[in-house]
């Protein structure tokens, strides 16, 4: 089993390539870990475009080959991160740089801050599992680098077609990796619902 060396420099995608386990990375930083249905609240208002969303992300699917990560990010991820930002109003970073220390840095694919909020979402080719570990990573970082108290942290890992949550809390530096799956399209609703309260309770 690959392990961290503390005294060696890591980006986030090092430990996606290094195939080491998301308890094992959270631990290494001094986080608690457990494998829970977090339940995460839904927005309870009215969605003006989501079925409009996925109707033009089921038209387009049939003539659209989603074998790389490009693809899927064009053709499943950007159109819900548009979404959002319709919702919320809310400024997107995409490939955002992040440094908290030689061992916790590198490039978020996309992220959500708001008052008191941050979501965080990274985007895989393939391997949820091993993205997660990434994910955990990234939050982590985000945790040691922002300075608002903001908690607790928000983080998706997603293929497209699959997302999975982790929630980091701060107070506790305790790391839930969720156990719910979300798929597109066909629970679009839910998940749009999910990451528009993230950002806005």
């Amino acid at each position: 089993m690959n392990t961290i060396d503390l005294s060696q420099s890591y980006t986030f995608s090092k430990f996606f390539d290094l195939k080491i386990a998301a308890k094992d990375l959270a631990t290494a930083f001094g986080c608690s870990f457990d494998r829970a249905f977090l339940k995460l609240p839904e927005y309870s208002g009215e969605l003006d475009r989501t079925s409009q969303t996925r109707e033009r992300i089921e038209e387009v699917l049939p003539f659209v080959n989603l074998s790389n990560e490009t693809a899927r990010r064009e053709i499943l991820i950007s159109p819900i991160i548009y979404d959002l930002i319709h919702y919320t109003q809310i400024e997107v970073r995409i490939e955002y740089p992040i440094r908290a220390s030689d061992q916790l840095q590198g490039y978020v694919d996309y992220f959500l801050e708001a008052p008191n909020r941050v979501l965080v979402v990274e985007a895989k080719k393939e391997d949820l599992e091993l993205g997660m570990t990434q994910l955990i990573a990234e939050l982590i970082a985000v945790d040691r680098w922002l300075e608002a108290d903001t908690n607790p942290l928000i983080g998706a890992v997603t293929t497209g077609k699959i997302w999975e949550f982790a929630r980091l809390d701060r107070k506790a530096q305790a790391v839930s990796q969720g156990l719910e799956s979300y798929r597109v399209p066909e629970d679009l609703e839910t998940l749009t619902r999910i990451l528009i309260h993230t950002l806005t309770h």
